[in-house]
């Protein structure tokens, strides 16, 4: 939070000190409320698609970027106020201090390029001119602008969540790919704009059909994802099992499906309240992400309860994968308030072809597996054990056979157990 007020006190000494200074001119206000009335119908033509909940993105810099290449650095500071006020008020109301903050960032961010851009090309309307150098210093700009306004926000991210990597934070391919998608539309509306403000008119529609259709891949997104963890959901979650499992069936590989209980999860509610019970939740589920592989299916089933589909996993690494999940999280801390939060974990698992084929036998299996899993004690894992092959009639031996004669194996039981816990200190599972 004191991050955050910082950078918030910092944009407002600096419109301050901007404001005092400015030599305000008509044709820059007409410029600067043509760009926000281009905003504006942005975020009107988009409001009835809503916004998704939590960090999303927008194509606003459009028109944000322009401000800061045609016009004084202070335009640039009060244009992400003017846009993200309408965003608060007409679109969706959301935390005001991350609105705040997110305004300031974007504000500082601009005013850097600006300045940077009036520094390297002191007359803006070469810009418009088509001058190779001008056009050049307008991407530096920009990249200056992407880049200081990436630095702001994930250096908030990492202060709310230290235990998040800085490339989570920073590094992402759509990301990337967004803002160089964005930088592209704002020097190209830049470029129109120093030309005749009347080609506003054929820039908008371009920017507000790619404005709606992010925002609906956005939320698309977020109706498959669950909000508390980030994960799958149950029904997006059980789509893309069908199709692996159809893959699997088709092309003969080995699958595996784990169900992933939290021990004693009601506790934690009842002790430290539902709040931190959605942050254990968090925390496990970020647990699942960093030791899973990039294609595995992993969702959250309800409750305290995890999915996790292993395309081409066998019966051995089905075990030491669901076993290594529940050492890494049985040795999580998670502060919630002045205590550490420790938990452990049940995990039933399933295999493909020897519990089941198809999506819901496997669900039966390893949820059975689960259920004896808790039954033992809890924290460990189990798996369904496989009823041995019925012999042929000639094989079997006869009713008058004397014990000492039956042909069945002395190491193994007549009657197979359910369910077969995996021991945590077997050779055969050593500890990651």
């Amino acid at each position: 939070m004191i991050y955050l007020c910082a950078i918030v006190a910092i944009d407002l000494c600096v419109i301050a000190l901007l404001t005092a200074s400015a030599d305000v001119r008509w044709p820059d206000l007409v410029t600067f409320g043509a760009l926000m009335a281009c905003g504006a119908v942005c975020i009107e033509a988009s409001r009835r698609l809503g916004m998704p909940a939590g960090v999303s993105r927008d194509l606003l810099s459009a028109w944000w970027l322009p401000v800061a290449l045609l016009l004084p650095p202070v335009y640039a500071l009060f244009s992400p106020i003017v846009l993200h006020l309408l965003l608060q008020v007409r679109v969706r109301a959301t935390v005001l201090y991350r609105r705040v903050f997110s305004a300031a960032a974007i504000g500082l961010a601009g005013c850097a390029a600006s300045f940077a851009f009036h520094w390297l090309v002191p007359d803006p309307g070469r810009l418009s001119r088509g001058w190779p150098v001008a056009i050049v210093c307008a991407v530096v700009a920009a990249v200056l602008f992407a880049l200081v306004n990436i630095a702001l926000i994930a250096v908030a991210a990492h202060t709310a969540d230290p235990e998040s990597s800085w490339r989570e934070n920073v590094w992402n391919k759509e990301s990337v790919l967004l803002d160089v998608v964005e930088l592209c539309l704002g020097v190209t509306v830049s470029i129109c704009c120093g030309l005749n403000l009347a080609l506003l008119l054929f820039t908008l529609p371009p920017v507000v059909l790619l404005q709606r259709s992010l925002l609906h891949a956005q939320l698309q997104a977020a109706a498959r994802t669950d909000p508390k963890t980030g994960l799958l959901n149950a029904a997006a979650w059980q789509r893309e099992a069908d199709t692996e499992i159809v893959r699997a069936r088709r092309s003969g590989e080995t699958l595996a499906l784990l169900i992933i209980d939290i021990d004693h999860f009601k506790r934690v509610n009842d002790a430290h309240g539902h709040l931190v019970g959605d942050q254990v939740l968090a925390a496990v589920a970020a647990m699942l992400r960093a030791q899973l592989r990039d294609y595995d299916v992993v969702g959250r089933f309800g409750g305290e309860e995890f999915v996790v589909l292993l395309p081409a996993a066998d019966h051995r690494e089905a075990r030491q994968i669901a076993e290594r999940l529940r050492v890494r999280i049985g040795h999580m801390a998670i502060p919630a308030d002045d205590a550490l939060i420790q938990v452990t974990i049940s995990v039933g698992v399933a295999l493909m072809s020897v519990h089941g084929d198809d999506l819901i036998d496997l669900l039966t299996a390893a949820d059975l597996a689960l259920y004896r899993a808790k039954e033992l004690g809890r924290d460990r894992v189990c798996m369904p054990v496989v009823p041995p092959p019925a012999a042929p009639p000639e094989a079997r031996p006869s009713a008058s056979a004397p014990p000492h004669l039956s042909q069945t194996d002395p190491q193994t039981p007549t009657m197979p157990m359910p369910m077969q816990p995996v021991d945590p200190g077997h050779p055969n599972h050593p500890q990651p």
